[in-house]
């Protein structure tokens, strides 16, 4: 069975993962299940940038297919903050409750209309050989005025979702694993790997 290593230390982000590529022939692992303890600086300046500098860095201590996903919030009212900076928007170390309060703050004021964001998840995959490939999935959704939900983390319970009438933190995790930004890219991912394995 082939072995994939996620390049990430979040276990909200392993379980999602995992849920989503259940039906592949992979053995999904975390870094520290691969016992690869690496402290990785995301000084990269797009979504791409950042997958990629996660991704080969675990490929040093590993002969496993790699994956790492950078993902982040994307507002459009904030010109596309917070981004690439999402896990840290309120500072170190990352706190999704001091995120989600200075969001919150920042948009009090902007109307309801104006509240458009969307989720952004970009993977990038590197191949026991080395081949390199990147997939991008995205989930369209406004930012709520009050936060809701149990289900998630990060920024979920302000995304709200008008089709579903709920945030992402309320959904059920089902339906997450089928529309969330993670899910698409997740899709995606399983194309290339089935090409890149043939």
């Amino acid at each position: 069975m082939h072995k994939i290593v996620a390049a990430t230390k979040n276990k909200g982000k392993i379980e999602e993962i995992k849920q989503i590529l259940k039906d592949l022939p992979f053995e999904v692992i975390s870094m520290e299940e691969e016992e690869i303890d690496s402290d990785i600086v995301e000084d990269g300046q797009t979504f791409e940038e950042n997958a990629f500098i996660k991704a080969r860095n675990v490929k040093k201590h590993t002969d496993g297919i790699v994956l790492a996903d950078d993902s982040g919030l994307v507002v459009d009212m904030l010109n596309g903050a917070p981004g690439i900076y999402s896990s840290r928007f309120a500072g170190e170390p990352s706190n999704d409750e001091k995120n989600n309060a200075k969001l919150l703050d920042i948009m009090k004021d902007i109307e309801k209309e104006k509240r458009t964001a969307r989720f952004v998840c970009v993977i990038a995959v590197i191949m026991p050989d080395g081949r390199e490939t990147c997939v991008r999935g995205e989930c369209e959704g406004v930012i709520g005025f009050i936060q809701r939900g149990d289900n998630g983390f990060g920024y979920d319970p302000l995304f709200y979702l008008p089709e579903y009438g709920k945030t992402m933190a309320e959904l059920e995790p089902e339906i997450k694993n089928e529309i969330s930004h993670r899910a698409k890219a997740l899709e995606k991912f399983k194309a290339e790997i089935k090409k890149l394995i043939s």
